[in-house]
């Protein structure tokens, strides 16, 4: 079972590396792009949500993908 989690990239820490900053439920890190940069460029995804297993962006998402899977993780917080 794989658990990704979405986060936004913020900024690319290392171009040359495919690294770089995400930010998910205000936790910032620094991420592996190197399997969404196929067809876009590291600088291009700024701004984009990503989709984030053990610190590797797997997919590119939609904002509203992005909310919803946001909107889910809350919901499971609130649980006893």
């Amino acid at each position: 079972m794989c658990l990704a989690v979405p986060a936004c990239i913020l900024s690319i820490s290392d171009a040359r590396h495919c690294l770089a900053i995400a930010d998910s439920g205000g936790v910032q890190r620094q991420i592996d792009l190197s399997c969404v940069t196929g067809d876009i460029a590291a600088e291009d995804l700024i701004g984009r949500w990503v989709l984030v297993h053990v610190g590797v962006a797997l997919a590119v998402i939609s904002d509203e993908e992005a909310q919803a899977s946001l909107e889910i993780w809350s919901q499971l917080q609130d649980l006893p």
